[in-house]
C-alpha cells in the first residue's frame, strides 16, 4: 500500500526554491552513493523553473557533482527542441547549460518527430537501457519532478482520459486541450515506480486544485491525474508555499522551518 504524501510548507517563494534544491541534491547524493548514478526526470513550467534557477545559484551550484546524473523528462510538447514551448528548451536554458551538463547526460524526448508513437517507443528504450529493465517490468527513476495544472493534470496526463487506467505502457502519446495538443509523457505506471516523486506547487492560482488533490471531497477529486500519483514503494512529497497551501486543512500540512 502506498505511503501517505509528505507535505512540506515553505513560508515564501525563496525558501520554497531553496527547499526544493536541497531535496533534489539530497536524493541525488543518496542515489549516487547507493548505485553510482542519479536518474532524474525533469518537468516543464514556470514553477520547476524556479527550482532550476536555485540549483544554478549560490549556494547550490557548487555543492553537488552532477557528472553521475542522467537527465530525463517526465513529458514533452511535440515541438522542436528550440521552441519556447519545449520543456527541454526551458530546462536547457535554466539548468543544463548553466551547470555545463554534457550532452551525453541528457536524454530528451524527440518532440519534433513526425511519428510521436515511434518517439515514445524510442524513449522507452532509453529508459530501459539506463535502468537495466526489460519488459514487462517498468523502469524506475530515482526522482521524478512534477507540476500540477489548474485542471489537475500532471506531466501530460489529462483528466478523464483512458491512459490514466494504463499501468503497462511506459511512454504514451496524449492530447492536451491546450496548444500544442500532441504530447509525450511518462505514464502513471512509470511515475508510481519512482523512488521519489516530488510535486512542485506554488502560488495562489493553484490553491484550489492542490486542496482538491490533498483534501479530496468528491470521487472526481480523487480521480484527478495528480491525485492518482501514489508511488508503489517510494516517497511522495508535495512542496508548497503558503499561498498554494491556503486551502488546506491545518492537520494536512507538515510544517518544516527553513531559513532564507
Amino acid at each position: 500500500m502506498a505511503a501517505p504524501p509528505e507535505i512540506r510548507l515553505s513560508r515564501d517563494r525563496q525558501a520554497w526554491a531553496a527547499g526544493a534544491a536541497e531535496l533534489v541534491q539530497s536524493v541525488g547524493q543518496e542515489a549516487v552513493a547507493a548505485k553510482g548514478q542519479f536518474l532524474l526526470a525533469l518537468s516543464g513550467g514556470a514553477t520547476p523553473e524556479s527550482l532550476y534557477r536555485a540549483l544554478t545559484s549560490p549556494p547550490f551550484a557548487g555543492r553537488f557533482d552532477w557528472s553521475h546524473t542522467i537527465f530525463f523528462f517526465s513529458d514533452e510538447r511535440c515541438v522542436p527542441p528550440d521552441d519556447p514551448r519545449s520543456n527541454y528548451a526551458l530546462a536547457n536554458k535554466a539548468l543544463l547549460t548553466p551547470l555545463n551538463i554534457a550532452p551525453s547526460q541528457v536524454c530528451r524526448m524527440a518532440g519534433e518527430s513526425r511519428d510521436p508513437q515511434a518517439a515514445a517507443a524510442d524513449y522507452e528504450q532509453h529508459l530501459r537501457h539506463a535502468t537495466k529493465t526489460t519488459a514487462p517490468a517498468l523502469p524506475q527513476m530515482d526522482l521524478i519532478l512534477l507540476g500540477v495544472g489548474a485542471d489537475g493534470h500532471t506531466a501530460s496526463l489529462f483528466p478523464r482520459t483512458p491512459i490514466l487506467q494504463d499501468r503497462q505502457t511506459v511512454i504514451a502519446v496524449t492530447q492536451s486541450p491546450q496548444d500544442p495538443p500532441t504530447r509525450l509523457t511518462m505514464t502513471l505506471g512509470v511515475i508510481n515506480r519512482a523512488s521519489v516523486v516530488l510535486f512542485l506547487a506554488a502560488g495562489a492560482g493553484k490553491a484550489g486544485v492542490v486542496s482538491a488533490i490533498l483534501d479530496p471531497k468528491t470521487e472526481a477529486d480523487r480521480q484527478l491525474p495528480a491525485a492518482l500519483v501514489a508511488p508503489d514503494e517510494g516517497r511522495l512529497i508535495w512542496l508548497l508555499d503558503l499561498a498554494v497551501a491556503a486551502g488546506l486543512s491545518r492537520d494536512r500540512v507538515k510544517m518544516i522551518a527553513r531559513e532564507d
